[in-house]
């Protein structure tokens, strides 16, 4: 009977389920299967500096390249070290396996009253069940088989999201018998959604075109069901607007003129009037949480009826209640929509589309500084012609992030690769990575703020050792600015950690002890140039972006307002010239 090694099974698998990348950091509960990956041509091994790092680089790969994620790190503070990062995953709906190292299954403590037997044994399995689809540890190796397709079905079925096996040395070194192995059968006559009948499908075009404010919000959800042409299909057909949410923003290319920004907390005021003034709106695949709605959900589209679809029937109903919510594939939906909107009258909407339009014209995402120095905002807006039509661009977390959101122009062949839910500071360099792999060839960016980057600032070089063409932007205003922005607002201005207590290197020095080619701008009347200079060619390089420490996301929803009313407040008399419905009064906020 044929027979292997159950560390060459492993990676043997992977290869049958087209992964091409694994990254990892080595050590020594892993050495097993870092040896079966020794020199093979079909499968390469990307190593990292930290395994935080590699986490989110399967992260990245796995955003951007539609395939599933694999990181590996050892027992003990390896596997705990890819928490982070199997946390983002879980929150954002991005299939991920992770494959941790663990003692012998002789040194594992399993029901003893101790706190370890073995160096470096964790329970990473029961750490991580909490912000996981599956985790598994495999103590029987004629089991491998079962688990491992296991993790691959349930990763990417329904909602998708992480999975962790956390594989022993001696299960690792076991040989396996092949015609032994027990094959894991999902149970497909589990729907994991219903069709809606015929009857709904009318009641909602019927809704749609008796709509004169209507408009479709979109969210993380649209990218992972692949819907981005049904939507198309859609919007053609019947012009209406399309406002996203932060994880929805390269869902819809924002040079069509239906595109109307980003809504919530940090979203364009032209976005939050959109849909604050809505009579209908058409949510699709996103959880409506409190960055998009305010922190008063009954205040959000008050004027509307919300149809809502997740693929996620626990999102339905949780936040915002609304009068259809579809336990539904977003793509699946839209194909069935598209086949019955049939003819829509586009003139009812005329007004609508002009008043929107006009928002956008009256509150612009950018202004150009008055004062020479550089507005974060004017410096998105201008870095998006420089953009290659199918560039990736990885966002960090903080105040460069949402500049980003509010100000690029993503265009239809572009990605826009940032975590939503956990929002690590430090990911998108590490993100940037496992994109660069997945997506051969693509010019890659990596946005960041001075706090974030310092964070996993050693895969400088990963980048450098791999030759990969990361293109990394740094916006440094020298403090932790989102945090201070809101010391500022709720705390007297008391910074502490975020002024106090902070600093920042020399980037210049350090980035070219990388070996990565350096530029730094601190003017307004200099970014064309440097960005020519940057972008032309494909190779790495850094751009340092000097800002004023005191710039600020703006506009800003505080809690209790509804979104339309943003600071910078408008007058009380303007938001009312803005409004198709009534707005609220002073006490109701």
């Amino acid at each position: 009977m044929p027979t292997m090694k159950l560390s060459d099974y492993v990676i043997n698998f992977f290869v049958s389920k087209n992964v091409t990348h694994i990254f990892e950091v080595c050590g020594g509960s892993i050495t097993h299967l870092l040896n079966s990956l020794y020199q093979r041509k079909d499968i390469h091994v990307v190593s990292a500096h930290h395994e935080q790092a590699a986490a989110f680089a399967a992260e990245g790969y796995s955003r951007s390249g539609g395939n599933i994620g694999v990181a590996m790190a050892t027992s003990g503070p390896g596997a705990t070290n890819l928490i982070t990062g199997i946390a983002s995953c879980f929150f954002d709906s991005i299939p991920c396996v992770f494959i941790t190292g663990q003692v012998n299954t002789y040194e594992f403590k399993f029901k003893k009253p101790v706190r370890q037997v073995g160096f470096q044994e964790t329970d990473i399995v029961n750490l991580v069940k909490p912000i996981t689809k599956y985790a598994a540890l495999i103590i029987d190796p004629d089991k491998i088989r079962y688990h491992l397709e296991k993790a691959f079905y349930i990763a990417k079925s329904g909602r998708p999201g992480p999975v962790l096996l956390d594989i022993p040395m001696n299960i690792q070194r076991a040989e396996i018998n092949l015609k032994s192995l027990k094959p894991f059968r999902a149970v497909i006559s589990d729907k994991l959604y219903k069709m809606p009948d015929s009857n709904t499908i009318k009641k909602i075009v019927k809704l749609i075109k008796s709509s004169s404010r209507p408009v479709v919000l979109v969210g993380g959800g649209l990218r992972l069901s692949k819907a981005q042409g049904e939507l198309l299909k859609f919007i053609k057909h019947t012009g209406i607007p399309v406002v996203s949410s932060l994880m929805g923003i390269d869902g819809f290319a924002h040079d069509s003129d239906a595109f109307l920004g980003m809504i919530g907390t940090y979203g364009n005021r032209y976005a939050n009037l959109t849909v604050a003034n809505a009579d209908l709106v058409l949510a699709l695949g996103t959880r409506l949480d409190s960055r998009q709605t305010g922190t008063e959900p009954e205040t959000f589209a008050r004027g509307a009826k919300i149809i809502h679809v997740d693929i996620d029937s626990h999102e339905l109903n949780s936040k915002i209640k609304t009068e259809l919510p579809f336990h539904f594939d977003v793509n699946d939906f839209l194909v069935i929509l598209n086949k019955y909107i049939g003819k829509c009258d586009k003139n009812k909407i005329k007004p609508w589309r002009k008043a929107v339009a006009g928002y956008k014209n009256k509150y612009p995402s950018h202004k150009i500084s008055v004062s020479g120095n550089i507005e974060p905002n004017f410096f998105m807006h201008k870095l998006s012609a420089f953009l290659p039509e199918d560039a990736i661009i990885c966002v960090d977390v903080g105040q460069n992030q949402m500049w980003a959101a509010q100000a690029l122009e993503i265009k239809k062949n572009q990605r826009f690769l940032t975590q939503g839910g956990a929002g690590a500071m430090g990911s998108s360099l590490a993100m940037a990575i496992g994109a660069s792999f997945a997506s051969p060839g693509k010019v890659i960016i990596a946005i960041n703020g001075d706090g974030g980057f310092q964070l996993n600032i050693q895969e400088l070089q990963t980048v450098y050792h791999y030759k990969l063409p990361i293109k990394i932007i740094l916006l440094n205003n020298r403090c932790y600015g989102m945090v201070k922005q809101f010391q500022e607002q709720y705390f007297d201005s008391r910074f502490q950690s975020t002024v106090a207590g902070y600093s920042c290197p020399d980037f210049q020095g350090v980035v070219s002890a990388y070996r990565v080619p350096v530029w730094k701008i601190s003017q307004a009347d200099k970014i064309e140039e440097a960005l020519k200079n940057f972008f032309n060619d494909k190779l790495s390089g850094f751009l340092e972006v000097n800002i004023d420490p005191n710039s600020k996301v703006t506009p800003k929803l505080s809690v209790n307002r509804p979104v339309e009313e943003q600071e910078p407040f408008l007058s009380r008399s303007e938001l009312k010239s803005n409004m198709f419905i009534d707005i609220l009064p002073d006490d109701k906020k």
